[in-house]
């Protein structure tokens, strides 16, 4: 039997239904490290103004701190350190995984667990100190 015979024989879906697709571990922690990257970088222009605003005048300064109290502010700066925190774990993972450590299925679920378990309470730990 070919291989071309065996590809064909297995159906094929002609579209992909995403909500019906059951993801592993590593890759939500792919996705999830795409995703706080592009966050990451998006979020640069709104985390500059926030420096200038600090740096620039003390009238600056005290409306930031004004500004910094709001708690949807404090909720999307919490969400950018957690985006931070996972990017800086995953990155070290793919690292690891570059470097043909941890590559073989149970490793590589262990690892994209303590991505999560290390990511999640340092970022809360971050957050907490800086907005309590």
């Amino acid at each position: 039997m070919s291989t071309t015979t065996a590809k064909a024989a297995r159906p094929r879906p002609k579209h992909l239904d995403l909500s019906k697709i059951r993801l592993p571990l590593p890759g939500w922690v792919s996705i999830m490290h795409r995703v706080s990257g592009a966050g990451l970088f998006l979020a640069i222009p709104f985390l500059l103004w926030l420096l200038d605003m600090s740096l620039s005048t003390e009238i600056g300064f005290e409306s930031l701190a004004a500004i910094l109290q709001l708690w949807w502010v404090k909720a999307l700066l919490t969400g950018l350190v957690w985006a931070y925190m996972h990017h800086f774990c995953a990155g070290i993972r793919y690292l690891l995984l570059d470097m043909h450590k941890c590559v073989d299925l149970p490793a590589a679920r262990t690892s994209a667990a303590v991505v999560y378990f290390v990511s999640i309470p340092l970022a809360a730990l971050i957050a907490w100190r800086l907005f309590i």
